[in-house]
């Protein structure tokens, strides 16, 4: 479907991805984004970047594909629901499993599951491998997300983590003594140039990405806290305790590599999720007790003080 529309003045000056945005109404801006960086969109008849700065009167012509059949096969997988009801779903994901298909784990997916669970009532915006979902935890994070089963539902979720006013409070065990008993991170995230597979701070062009954090308890040679994110960039949490020198337990990735509590991935844990529901506009707040394998840890570090 080609879609044309021309700039007005209230426009000028936004980035391309955030006045498209405005212009196709139900479209999400990394859907937007991703029709730009796959030649879809063009400016006066010319291919531009997300960043390009729009102008007053400029054409923009985008050309909007099909949705593809859904490839990807719904799978009777057991779900720790928190919550749903017809327009979201609030799940507690366990560790190890991916949140959607992609190279390598084409099953055993939340979508495998949410497919299942849900049949065909899941949100499209993010295409057929990601239907309803609107944020994401890594794999071996345990804890809450939530996702949408309308586009409706979806467009609201998707505003209110663009406004930060989503609660996302998680719950982590960084190696070493944290000295102060709170503090904020507000360091830019983006890919790093000399590993693909990894994120990093401190980079100009990064997204801002802000981490609230506060101690909860102290050990020999770790600390317990509370992180509140303001913004949701991917490995956040562990990107920037990282950068502070305090990796989180068991992160093979950006901490040391060495693992003496024997962990299945780092010590993470989404643990309270609250947001406006997409229909009534109600604050509903959720929250999951920590997994077994977390408060196991927590008893070790207590014996070891």
């Amino acid at each position: 479907m080609r879609q044309e529309f021309e700039t007005g003045p209230e426009q000028s000056g936004m980035r391309l991805d955030t006045a498209l945005t405005e212009c196709l109404k139900t479209a999400t801006r990394s859907h937007v984004q991703k029709l730009i960086s796959d030649g879809l969109v063009r400016v006066n008849g010319r291919p531009e970047k997300s960043n390009h700065r729009v102008r007053a009167g400029e054409k923009i012509e985008v050309e909007i594909p099909e949705p593809a059949p859904a490839e990807i096969l719904p799978e009777k997988i057991p779900l720790d629901i928190a919550y749903e009801d017809e327009d979201v779903i609030v799940v507690n994901k366990p560790k190890g499993m991916v949140v959607h298909p992609a190279a390598g784990h084409s099953s055993g997916t939340l979508v495998n599951a949410l497919l299942f669970h849900c049949g065909s009532s899941l949100s499209g915006i993010n295409g057929v491998l990601r239907p309803g979902i609107v944020h994401r935890i890594d794999r071996d994070t345990t804890g809450l997300l939530v996702a949408c089963k309308s586009d409706a539902a979806h467009l609201s979720l998707a505003e209110q983590l663009k406004n930060h006013t989503v609660t996302r409070r998680y719950r982590a065990v960084v190696s070493g003594v944290l000295r102060e008993d709170e503090g904020t991170v507000d360091s830019p995230i983006a890919r790093d140039p000399s590993d693909r597979k990894k994120m990093k701070c401190g980079i100009p062009d990064g997204r801002r990405a802000v981490t609230h954090y506060q101690v909860l308890e102290r050990f020999r040679n770790a600390t317990y806290i509370e992180c509140r994110l303001e913004t949701g960039r991917t490995h956040q949490i562990r990107v920037h305790m990282a950068s502070l020198g305090h990796p989180l337990l068991g992160d093979t990735v950006y901490g040391s590599g060495r693992n003496p509590y024997h962990l299945t991935g780092q010590a993470l844990h989404a643990m309270i999720l609250g947001f406006r529901h997409p229909r009534t506009g109600e604050y509903l707040e959720f929250c999951a007790p920590l997994p077994e394998e977390f408060e196991k840890l927590l008893k070790q570090l207590r014996r070891e003080k």
